[in-house]
């Protein structure tokens, strides 16, 4: 079973969303109402995928985020929130957030996100994709590691950008291997490629190069 942490200020919401993935059979190894809490919970309980509410009082969903990559804590986070705000999903992301999900989503369109994350993969509320081009256009990068190169990448063969879009839709590698009718391990070569052309550091990075560069329409 998938094993999840719950990291939610508000105790209703916790329950709820517990008891509605427990239906589903994954399994909710702990519970946190605010960052500094959460950062016990996941040492102690080392899950699969944190779900992670943004707007939580004294340590909030951005400052876990930048905690857990200071740490080196190597647990995907899925963000489950009410905030749709351009700028908020841009900073999650590039706090390193490897999903982003509005809380009136079902609870089939939950437990596949976790268990896409927990796969190794990515997901963006597809309700929310669209706008992020327009925000990304609109807010200025980040200085430093975070700031997406200014240089034109490589362009990506037919075959790439196949893979890329499935990439920004939260297929996994083996998902895409089944899309594409692939060998898992050329998808993983594609993936390589794709990230090194766009000079990202991770899938979501490559995502929002691509969007940012207009790759994917």
């Amino acid at each position: 079973m998938t094993r999840v942490v719950i990291v939610d200020d508000q105790t209703l919401v916790r329950h709820g969303i517990r008891a509605l993935l427990e239906i589903a059979s994954v399994d909710v190894v702990g519970e946190a109402d605010d960052g500094q809490a959460a950062l016990d919970v996941v040492a102690a309980t080392t899950p699969d995928v944190i779900l992670l509410d943004l707007r939580m009082p004294r340590f909030d969903g951005l400052w876990t985020l930048r905690q857990l990559g200071e740490r080196g804590v190597d647990v995907p986070v899925l963000v489950l929130t009410t905030f749709d705000d351009d700028t908020l999903v841009l900073d999650a992301l590039r706090a390193g957030a490897r999903g982003y999900l509005l809380k009136d989503v079902t609870v089939e369109q939950l437990t596949r996100a976790v268990r896409t994350l927990a796969d190794g993969g990515t997901l963006v509320a597809p309700s929310i994709t669209s706008r992020m081009l327009r925000a990304i256009r609109a807010v200025p990068p980040a200085s430093g590691s975070d700031a997406l190169p200014a240089q034109q990448p490589q362009p990506l063969t037919e075959r790439e950008t196949q893979v890329l879009r499935l990439m920004a839709e939260g297929y996994t590698n083996r998902e895409i291997s089944g899309a594409l009718s692939l060998v898992e391990g050329t998808v993983k070569n594609h993936v390589s490629t794709i990230l090194l052309k766009l000079s990202a550091r991770d899938r979501t990075n490559a995502v929002l190069r691509a969007l940012h560069l207009g790759i994917l329409g």
